[in-house]
């Protein structure tokens, strides 16, 4: 989802969108919009479609695919369910449509597969156009805003903003003591420095690009503030 699904007017595209809900009407009731972990779907939207598509509960803003929002607005209104949304963002990922080799136009099929689709997938379906959404409130002011709305917390543990999250490295322990520019770097270039433990490639390293640089400086402050700070 991180390219533009079509490039036709978005009314073209949300009856594109209808019809494919039509044609997939056969998933409704089926737990289609059950089968992923909605909380990891978010942290994955962001990482992999934020960039690219507007969802107003992922608090992405990116304007080169369809604005979700837009779409599923109006897919709920005529009384499309959960899991026919689902079913039809899977679709849309295994097989985006129109398809050329042209990324500007297109998005590249199979963004996200497997466990990672059905996450994804059932996210989508639980918040794309339901009418007042808003993101979440995290804990720890704005800097805790930052790091929650881009899914900090689904990997990583930090006392100070509430998250326990163990797949990447507790940062009250990892963070502690280092400066900003140490800091940065970890979240800009995660695989220039690895904690011991913990495998390459697994921290996208897009955040440089994902993150707007005044929330990523207030993000930077946030951390090196709350590192540790309740263990001491």
């Amino acid at each position: 989802m991180a390219r533009r699904i079509l490039s036709r007017p978005r009314a073209a595209w949300r009856a594109a969108l209808a019809l494919s809900g039509i044609a997939l009407a056969g998933l409704a009731g089926c737990g289609v919009s059950e089968t992923g972990n909605s909380d990891r779907g978010r942290q994955l939207f962001v990482q992999k479609c934020g960039t690219c598509h507007v969802l107003k509960q992922a608090a992405t803003t990116g304007t080169q695919g369809p604005d979700l929002d837009a779409a599923f607005a109006q897919a709920r209104a005529s009384g499309m369910d959960s899991d026919t949304i689902a079913g039809v963002v899977k679709a849309q990922v295994d097989n985006p449509r129109p398809t050329t080799d042209d990324p500007n136009v297109s998005m590249p099929p199979h963004l996200v597969t497997g466990g990672d689709l059905d996450d994804v997938a059932t996210y989508v379906s639980k918040v794309a156009g339901v009418p007042g959404i808003q993101p979440p409130a995290f804990a720890g002011g704005p800097g805790g805003q930052v790091f929650g709305e881009n899914g900090c917390g689904s990997c990583h543990t930090l006392k100070t903003a509430g998250s326990t999250g163990t797949v990447g490295p507790d940062l009250d322990t990892a963070l502690a003591e280092q400066s900003a520019a140490e800091i940065k770097q970890s979240i800009t270039d995660p695989n220039a420095k690895v904690t011991p433990g913990y495998p390459t490639g697994v921290m996208p390293a897009t955040f440089g690009q994902t993150i707007d640089p005044k929330d990523l400086n207030t993000l930077i402050k946030f951390l090196q503030q709350s590192a540790g700070s309740q263990g001491k």
